[in-house]
């Protein structure tokens, strides 16, 4: 199978691939030592499979979802709703880290949970996980640098974006890119580590984090029906 068909074929395409990664007792195990299967998660997963196709009812959703599984984790941590651009605060003086997503978009939320689940426990500690972000507007040199270090977490927002019966779409996030883009090799570097991802999660070549195989597979069981 392509990237290309991948990226088009969506969840139910990949029966196969998603039943071994939800059957999977490793990501099971991995999945209880931060998962409550109490009535507050049940009653998250009934919510989800009735919920419309409001934005605003389904982000408040994946608030609730996030917010449940990791306020009261090690590192605890919070899913916010912003107001302007996605932040990342680490936590301090008691207080929990918050990933603050772009202007309540569901989207947006997944994207900066994907990130969240790269960064690993140092970069955690970090505002923004240490990173710098250049804006749209990157030269060449810059946007594939870019790119390059975007592969990873918008993989894991693909299978996220699936996992619940979503598109995803690819975003390059460079509209004012003064430059021929059309060589560029990112959407399928994107789709290939997304089926890398699903088809080998244990991989050491993947590097698939915990809390990644974690939410996808929380997110392929909000669409169980039992």
């Amino acid at each position: 199978m392509s990237t290309t068909d991948f990226s088009k074929l969506g969840l139910h395409a990949q029966t196969s691939l998603w039943q071994a990664f939800y059957d999977d007792k490793t990501i099971q195990a991995c999945v209880a030592d931060v998962c409550r299967f109490d009535e507050t998660y049940r009653t998250l997963k009934q919510t989800w499979q009735t919920l419309s196709d409001d934005e605003h009812e389904q982000t408040d959703w994946l608030i609730a979802l996030f917010n449940h599984l990791y306020q009261h984790s090690a590192m605890p941590t919070l899913l916010v709703r912003g107001k302007s651009e996605p932040e990342y605060f680490a936590g301090k003086d008691g207080m929990p880290a918050r990933i603050e997503f772009a202007h309540g978009f569901f989207q947006s939320a997944l994207h900066e949970i994907s990130h969240w689940c790269v960064a690993g426990a140092t970069r955690r500690g970090l505002d923004d996980f240490g990173y710098w972000y250049c804006p749209d507007g990157r030269d060449e040199m810059t946007q594939r640098q870019f790119e390059k270090v975007e592969i990873k977490p918008q993989a894991i927002e693909c299978l996220l974006s699936l996992a619940l019966g979503r598109y995803f779409y690819v975003s390059a996030d460079n509209l004012n890119a003064d430059f021929d883009t059309s060589n560029s090799t990112f959407a399928t570097d994107v789709y290939a580590q997304a089926h890398a991802y699903l088809q080998n999660p244990h991989a050491p070549s993947c590097l698939l984090s915990k809390d990644a195989k974690r939410l996808i597979w929380v997110c392929l069981d909000m669409n169980m029906v039992r």
